[in-house]
């Protein structure tokens, strides 16, 4: 076995079955699992999807929301079983790639218009 298809088995094992169906600009609550101790619970971050990065096993997604006036970006591997869930809660339509000027952007100015899908339902 050459080195490629090595690397290839080892990262296809770490793969989630179902990636979770989500694009740029969507606002998605990402669940995760945060060990304390010997307990483990479930905590929210939620905000818009800001970038997409990566493929396979490193494919990488950034999420942004303000707290207190300040904006908290934090970034998810994709794959990650620290990952339980991401849920969609509103879908946007964008004509960017990465939404890096929403970094400047404060108040209304940070809205983004939605996208209207006949496939997609609210919960």
């Amino acid at each position: 076995m050459n080195q490629q298809t090595l690397l290839a088995a080892v990262e296809a094992a770490s793969l989630k079955e179902e990636k979770p169906a989500f694009d740029v600009g969507d606002t998605v609550d990402v669940h995760t699992r945060i060990l304390e101790g010997n307990k483990e619970r479930i905590q929210v971050f939620s905000g818009v999807v800001i970038a997409k990065s990566g493929e396979g096993a490193k494919e990488m997604f950034t999420v942004r929301r303000i707290v207190n006036n300040e904006g908290v970006e934090r970034k998810f591997p994709i794959h990650s079983p620290k990952i339980a869930m991401v849920d969609v809660k509103r879908r946007s339509r964008v004509r960017r790639a990465k939404l890096y000027f929403l970094r400047e952007r404060t108040g209304k100015a940070v809205r983004l218009r939605e996208r209207k899908d006949e496939n997609f339902s609210k919960k």
